[in-house]
């Protein structure tokens, strides 16, 4: 307890910061964004060696090796490939001075320490996260489905065999079409821009 209260005081625990919108361009991971694809900052968190920054499309988080180096590791995590999940909050005791966002994004686990008095707008990213997640289980479940009907279609096809092989090929083609639209456009959200909107007070 009191090597963290020393830590704190003299400026070496790595807590976050939530950085406001205004200086959202000042951060190193704006520099990494698709801003071509109009992909924009939601929320963000800093701390002295990292940076967590939630945009509409990803997680990209700025590794930092140490408070004192200036090497960085930029790793990206789509929201179109990596499911979120087990998304909590610990919030302080009487002593503590920090609380705590933990989630997971594809088989990786985050625990990122925030200040305490920054609790109010830590509950934004919590409602986002988790919406964020219970949708991409919703679009799962439409991805099996859709994979399910697929095969079931082709098995009508086999059955039904026409003698024009031209014919069977062009139902084929119409079945993969509709399946790699239902699999990877209308059940494979990208942008969750509407989440953050919806729950981000900043």
């Amino acid at each position: 307890m009191f090597k963290k209260f020393a830590a704190e005081a003299l400026g070496l625990s790595d807590v976050g910061l939530i950085v406001p919108p205004r200086d959202y361009d000042k951060v190193d991971a704006d520099d990494y964004l698709f801003h071509e694809d109009q992909e924009k900052i939601h929320f963000l968190i800093k701390s002295k060696k990292d940076e967590y920054c939630f945009t509409n499309l990803a997680l990209v988080h700025v590794d930092g090796d140490s408070a004192v180096s200036t090497k960085r590791t930029i790793k990206r995590y789509d929201y179109a490939s990596h499911a979120v999940g087990q998304v909590t909050i610990e919030t302080a005791g009487t002593i503590d001075l920090d609380v705590e966002l933990k989630f997971t994004i594809g088989d990786k686990g985050f625990s990122i320490d925030v200040r305490k008095d920054h609790l109010e707008a830590l509950k934004d990213i919590y409602k986002a996260l988790h919406t964020i997640g219970k949708l991409q289980r919703r679009d799962a479940v439409g991805r099996e489905h859709a994979l399910q009907s697929a095969s079931v279609v082709g098995s009508m096809l086999k059955l039904n065999a026409a003698q024009d092989p031209s014919a069977v090929q062009a139902h084929y083609r119409a079945v993969l079409e509709a399946m790699n639209a239902a699999v990877l456009d209308q059940h494979t959200r990208r942008d969750f821009g509407e989440v953050f909107e919806k729950y981000m007070h900043a």
